[in-house]
């Protein structure tokens, strides 16, 4: 045992003479190299701990001679590099630890000649993919998947359905709605029902995750690899990601909207029905590309959403292409905080607007009177989507510096937090509005009127049918007394 002595450098001749050596312990030193040979004279090794120092670098034969080795730990040493044979000598072994270790190159033939082995320690949850054939990985889960399962957390499975269900139905109540009842400006109408579309492909988004987590339910490490790598993965990916960039396109266009109208209510800015087709059709289509674009390139960008098992790029660790790093906090970073401090800053000048103007006259009241009304409820969509994207920020600025971030965390952003925003915008942008309440109650009123005029119509015509029937049956009676009168006079 050899901890913590401060030894700085081995050689190859270090251990020349210690052949019948079992056990060799050396953490907490500061070795920053291991020549190739080191180890070639202990035929007999079986448990070997080089945890804890400064090595950045192994020889791809350093461990060729140990044939033996059962237990090696190679953790919290700043490895920049394992090579594809590091352990293909390594027959025998049992346990290899190679916890807090990025290994950026990481790949299934670095363990499959280790066919003991029974257990292995990661840094990250997603290695374990790439040793499936292992009976105990650590880390157990990533906050999202476990060995088992695709969604870990037994609420996160119920949240999936309830939230996918809610989002998809009134998203779909919405749209019908806009499209059953007339409303007064047809142009707003219909940004809103363009923005229910795309938040509605979220529901789906949902649907699809909820779907693969029952079916790879218990056996999820087994097809863990093949199911972040496959199509599938990356085209609900590509779903979830159109959705929420739309969506934030959507909304930052109609603040815009709305900021224009408020600020300067006797301008001629407001677009007309055409300018307003252009630019929703030009948000779907930058959405689209942004979505999009990692499929072109995948030696730059890599497998960018396959991740995670949920499919969604939210964080990256440091075995993440670089092309898929920097894209990944242009998106979050870039262009989501860009539209979010836009949105922050038109609604704080709406409010300050309204209260500083010093215009009294009922015609200005009038004119903006109305425009208010849509502002303060647009405030409390833009209020629930800093709900959800203040901790999407953070937790891109912090993995940003490197920061550690407990896997829970992240799970909930993915499926909590995000699509929520998607199944509360129905509720904040047409089901609780004045107008659709009126129209909602006249609507109800006019069924209740056809009701109460049916159910008396019918109740006349029974009446007319029984006073008919009387009738007939009065006049049957009286021709019957009739002839029974004049049978009597004949026979008398």
């Amino acid at each position: 045992d050899l901890e913590g002595n401060q030894i700085k450098y081995l050689t190859n001749s270090t251990f020349l003479s210690c052949d019948s050596l079992t056990v060799l312990f050396l953490p907490r030193n500061q070795i920053d190299f291991v020549p190739e040979k080191t180890f070639s004279s202990l035929k007999n090794l079986e448990e070997l701990d080089l945890s804890s120092n400064m090595i950045m670098e192994l020889p791809s034969h350093l461990f060729k001679d140990l044939k033996r080795l059962q237990k090696l730990n190679l953790s919290s040493n700043p490895l920049l590099y394992l090579h594809k044979n590091q352990f293909e000598s390594l027959k025998q072994l049992q346990s290899l630890d190679l916890k807090r270790i990025e290994i950026p190159n990481i790949n299934t033939r670095m363990f499959q000649p280790m066919r003991n082995l029974s257990h292995i320690y990661f840094k990250n949850f997603q290695y374990c993919s790439y040793a499936s054939h292992v009976r105990i990985c650590m880390p157990l889960t990533d906050g999202i998947s476990s060995f088992e399962d695709l969604l870990a957390n037994n609420i996160l499975r119920i949240f999936v359905w309830v939230i996918a269900f809610i989002t998809c139905f009134g998203n779909l109540l919405v749209i019908g709605m806009r499209s059953f009842i007339k409303a007064e400006n047809t142009t707003h109408a219909m940004s809103i029902k363009i923005l229910c579309c795309a938040d509605c492909l979220m529901g789906v988004y949902l649907f699809f995750v909820g779907f693969f987590d029952i079916k790879y339910r218990g056996q999820y490490q087994k097809y863990a690899l093949l199911w972040m790598e496959s199509l599938q993965c990356r085209l609900i990916g590509f779903l979830a990601m159109l959705s929420t960039e739309v969506s934030v396109l959507l909304l930052t266009y109609l603040t815009l909207e709305k900021f224009l109208v408020i600020v300067f209510p006797f301008s001629n800015i407001r677009p007309g029905k055409r300018q307003t087709l252009v630019i929703l059709i030009g948000i779907w289509m930058v959405g689209f590309l942004i979505a999009v674009i990692p499929f072109w390139n995948e030696d730059y960008f890599g497998n960018f959403y396959g991740k995670n098992g949920v499919c969604f790029p939210l964080y990256y660790d440091q075995t993440e292409d670089i092309g898929s790093k920097r894209y990944s906090l242009g998106i979050f970073l870039g262009v989501n905080l860009l539209a979010f401090l836009i949105i922050v800053f038109s609604y704080i000048t709406m409010f300050c607007s309204i209260q500083k103007t010093t215009l009294q006259t009922a015609e200005v009241r009038n004119h903006i009177g109305r425009e208010v009304a849509v502002a303060n409820r647009f405030f409390f969509i833009v209020f629930s989507d800093a709900i959800c994207w203040i901790p999407v920020f953070v937790t891109k600025i912090l993995s940003l510096f490197q920061v550690e971030i407990p896997d829970t965390i992240t799970s909930w952003i993915v499926i909590f937090f995000l699509p929520v925003n998607s199944a509360l915008n129905p509720i904040l942008y047409t089901l609780t509005t004045s107008f659709f309440k009126d129209k909602l109650k006249q609507l109800l009123h006019k069924h209740r009127r056809k009701s109460t005029f049916k159910i008396k119509k019918k109740s006349l015509s029974t009446s007319i049918v029984w006073t008919d029937d009387s009738s007939s049956l009065k006049r049957g009676v009286l021709k019957k007394i009739s002839l029974g009168d004049s049978i009597m006079k004949q026979v008398s």
